[in-house]
């Protein structure tokens, strides 16, 4: 019973911290640049901001004046990077955006 209970302990503490195991990049949402932002201009439609920096990962239900642009990225299940632009509208018409981009892409 005891030589059992140890195989199974071994076993199963092996299966958590085996370091064979592959982990895999992770990357989701929205990869912009400066380069992006800058082809934006004061008075475009949400489908001319669309076409530049494609779909917002996330729309405020609440307030229809925000679209949300993020990234995450995460390297062989290391810490989480991430980067954030928020795009304000006046109107349906682009107004401006605030930006917490990431130095680098990690993707890169």
């Amino acid at each position: 019973m005891q030589k059992l209970a140890a195989l199974l302990l071994t076993i199963f503490l092996t299966g958590c911290a085996f370091p064979g195991v592959y982990k895999i990049n992770v990357q989701q949402g929205n990869i912009l640049s400066q380069e992006d932002l800058a082809k934006l201009s004061e008075g475009m439609t949400r489908d001319q901001v669309h076409s530049v920096l494609g779909t917002p990962i996330m729309r405020n239900p609440i307030d229809a004046s925000r679209e949300y642009y993020i990234y995450t990225f995460q390297r062989r299940g290391g810490d989480i990077k991430e980067q954030r632009v928020i795009v304000y509208y006046d109107q349906d018409q682009y107004s401006h955006y605030e930006a917490n981009l990431l130095e680098k892409t990690p993707a890169y």
